[in-house]
């Protein structure tokens, strides 16, 4: 029985899949091919290159003209800086791919005569000996190779780039290297200090291409797959909003179906069942609280300077028009964090909603003395004026000190909010996030289930919206009013309260009150 595949390559025979030499210019590869061309492929985490490296190695060695071998060599990612433990395991895994693929032990047995050949030729050697020995002209596909750290990326790169002039006779005639990064965002730090950038030590690269995710029709023909092969449903209401959740990032959309289909126990057993939205939903909410490794490594990236700069632009909201660097936006681009066009954003709905999540994941579980129970009215609902009263008085004694602890200082009011809320809705209803760049608000909508049916029952639907006091508070309020009543009718909200924060006064009792505006509870802290 075929699954939904949420870890490593897709096998065709084990899981639902699109053909992945469609999801890129396949002739347009081939010509680089052709043409002896050495080019970057480069894509986010877990969206399909390894899968489509070994389709186009399959392809190629079908066709008869080449001999194609694919090796991944992360591992010497362990050597980090040791140039020699580094180039070893690069040329044993390169010797190994060649050996299984192609059915070709002589450069195995050449390593094994070689292997005390000097350092910083003896990848160089290797593919002249698989070069002039081959029958063919050989192709090398090269992944994971922005994984390597320091002098060992750097000695790589430069005993390609010494052999390139012998290609095709008694060097590689093409060669394909894959990783998260175009080359030129390779930040290289060598043993001595130096930093130097990928494109110096690899001058010879012919194009960047960058794989991008799965269309909308793409997601609905690979889900569509499981109702093929089991009968089971999806109603046509999901896709929309798988969409929106993950805009096709191929990891999200096999993990949300492999999630639905296989984790929920009820709906794999009985395939009878038609999979509604709620289910959706619910293995949503589910996926994002898994934590899983995928989403773990995506945030993981949010410590690092580069990231920092984009990311604080765009949880703070506070300004239209932020000072990008155009080499952090494009960096970010490419490790799936954000899109750039029509406007930059964070990439999808799940992003959106993991990024805050875990940003103010252990601030959640530091907040003392509240519980859920504190904020359940007797017909179950949730009570938000005693919960953002609650929020009011927290703010005032802990702000200080919990903000300047976050990473995020630039959105710390906004976060430190969504953590409270978090705290008491996690395990009882879902928040919902909506901020980009220029918005100046973050808005939050909270979906509380009030029956025993849970969220197929009936539901509270809330927004809040978060704004930071950025011109005089009468403008403020009456612009944060427009805003939140439209965000409030546009999501289907009964309910709607607006928190504006003051950043440049310290007068606590100033600062924190609360008042009726136009039938809007307008909340200051």
């Amino acid at each position: 029985m075929k699954t939904f595949n949420n870890a490593g390559p897709s096998k065709p025979d084990m899981h639902y899949t699109i053909d992945p030499m469609s999801r890129m210019d396949w002739e347009e590869i081939h010509n680089y091919i052709d043409q002896q061309r050495y080019f970057l492929m480069h894509a986010p985490r877990q969206t399909g290159k390894t899968t489509t490296l070994l389709a186009m190695m399959k392809r190629l060695n079908e066709e008869g003209r080449y001999a194609c071998a694919y090796a991944n060599i992360e591992g010497a990612q362990a050597a980090r800086g040791d140039v020699e433990s580094g180039v070893a395991a690069i040329c044993s895994a390169i010797g190994r791919s060649i050996s299984l693929y192609l059915a070709d032990q002589s450069v195995q047995e050449w390593l094994e005569d070689h292997q005390h050949a000097p350092t910083k030729d003896r990848l160089t050697r290797l593919l002249e000996y698989w070069s002039t020995h081959s029958s063919k002209p050989t192709i090398l596909l090269l992944d994971e190779v922005d994984a390597l750290i320091g002098d060992t990326l750097i000695s790589l790169l430069r005993q390609i780039r010494a052999g390139y002039a012998q290609r095709p006779e008694a060097f590689p005639h093409a060669m394909i290297l894959c990783g998260v990064r175009d080359i030129k965002d390779y930040r290289i730090h060598t043993k001595d200090h130096e930093i130097i950038t990928g494109g110096s030590a690899f001058n010879i690269k012919a194009e960047s291409i960058r794989m991008g995710n799965f269309s909308f029709e793409e997601c609905k023909e690979l889900w569509s797959q499981h109702t093929e092969a089991t009968g089971q449903v999806f109603e046509e209401a999901i896709y929309p909003e798988l969409w929106e959740d993950t805009k096709g990032q191929p990891w999200l959309v096999n993990a949300l179906g492999y999630e639905l289909t296989w984790k929920n126990k009820e709906l794999r057993k009985n395939p009878s069942i038609t999979i509604t939205l709620e289910h959706y939903k619910a293995a949503r909410e589910a996926l994002i609280y898994s934590r899983a490794t995928h989403l773990d490594q995506l945030t993981d990236k949010l410590r690092e300077p580069r990231v920092h700069r984009v990311m604080s632009a765009l949880l703070s909201n506070t300004t239209e028009r932020p000072d990008f660097r155009e080499d952090d936006l494009s960096y970010v681009e490419d490790l799936g964090l954000i899109t750039i066009k029509p406007s930059v954003m964070i990439s999808n709905r799940i992003y959106r909603e993991v990024i805050p999540r875990e940003l103010t994941y252990a601030t959640q579980y530091g907040i003392a003395n509240q519980e859920q129970s504190w904020y359940i009215n007797p017909d179950r609902s949730l009570n938000i004026p005693k919960l953002l009263e609650a929020f009011q008085q927290f703010f005032r004694e802990h702000a200080d000190s919990w903000i300047g602890s976050f990473d995020y200082k630039e959105a710390g009011p906004q976060l430190l909010m969504q953590a409270f809320l978090q705290r008491i809705i996690n395990g009882g209803g879902r928040i919902g996030r909506e901020y980009a760049l220029g918005r100046k608000r973050t808005d939050l909508f909270i979906e509380w289930p009030t029956s025993d049916a849970g969220f197929f029952g009936t539901v509270q639907r809330v927004v809040i919206e978060l704004k930071i006091l950025h011109k005089s508070l009468e403008a403020t309020i009456a612009e944060g009013i427009a805003q939140t009543k439209d965000y409030a009718l546009h999501v289907g909200a009964n309910e709607a309260h607006l928190v504006i924060f003051d950043r440049s006064s310290s007068d606590w009792d100033a600062k924190i009150w609360e008042k009726e505006v136009q039938g809007l509870s307008v909340w200051g802290c």
